[in-house]
């Protein structure tokens, strides 16, 4: 395979390159979760059709109100949640901002749409053709709370996770050595379950590989090898 090259924008700003002879045109997501109006909120960002997918999958309908908003196009849809045990009711807001690539995604809890609004502006939307980005006004009183991350499927391989190294990451790296590839130091470790995965870090990045149930173990330090990861911004 000739080699491909994709860059990806991430919530907070940051910008990853991948290279490699391995299938990299699938769509990816990025999430960041924001200090924003006292409470804590989880963004994701995707596909123009990470929207309609999301409220799809909740079952709701028409959005309650439709407005333009930052440059797109802002809907607010109103889902119903019941407590099976308790029998308590709420009603969360599906907040869906859509640009010309790519849509935003949050749901919020106890907002109605005046509220939703203002909590929104307490951060600026920006779209590039590589994505989605956040911009928290501090003067608000808004604040990433931590690095965005950036997942992707790489087909042959597995579910690769990006985010900006931290020194969080640095102290949870595994006391033995490493594999050394193209983009950094790869480590096996096991999940939970007893499942396979990967970390990769380097002195930017810090990644995880999920292997696909189809992709022997063996070949992930191979096929991980054949990626170039860069990160900027």
């Amino acid at each position: 395979m000739a080699a491909s090259f994709v860059t990806h924008r991430a919530l907070d700003g940051g910008t990853y390159h991948l290279e490699g002879d391995i299938d990299l045109q699938e769509p990816c997501t990025s999430a960041v979760e924001v200090v924003a109006g006292g409470r804590l909120v989880e963004f994701t960002a995707g596909p123009a059709s990470l929207g309609d997918d999301v409220a799809a999958s909740l079952g709701v309908g028409s959005p309650e109100s439709e407005l333009t908003f930052q440059k797109g196009t802002l809907r607010v849809f109103r889902s119903v949640e019941r407590e099976p045990r308790s029998g308590l009711v709420e009603r969360p807001s599906l907040v869906v901002w859509c640009g010309e690539r790519h849509s935003l995604v949050t749901r919020l809890y106890g907002m109605g749409v005046a509220e939703v609004l203002g909590l929104l502006r307490s951060v600026r939307i920006a779209e590039s053709e590589y994505g989605v980005t956040l911009q928290p006004d501090p003067s608000a009183g808004s604040a990433f709370a931590r690095p965005a991350t950036l997942v992707k499927e790489v087909p042959g391989l597995g579910l690769l996770e990006l985010s900006r190294r931290t020194k969080e990451h640095t102290a949870q790296l595994p006391p033995w050595k490493g594999v050394a590839v193209a983009s950094g130091e790869l480590f096996r470790d096991t999940l939970s379950d007893g499942s396979p995965f990967f970390v990769l870090s380097s002195t930017a990045i810090w990644a995880t590989v999920v292997p696909l149930a189809s992709t022997p173990v063996e070949k992930v330090p191979e096929l991980v090898g054949r990626l170039t990861l860069r990160h900027t911004g």
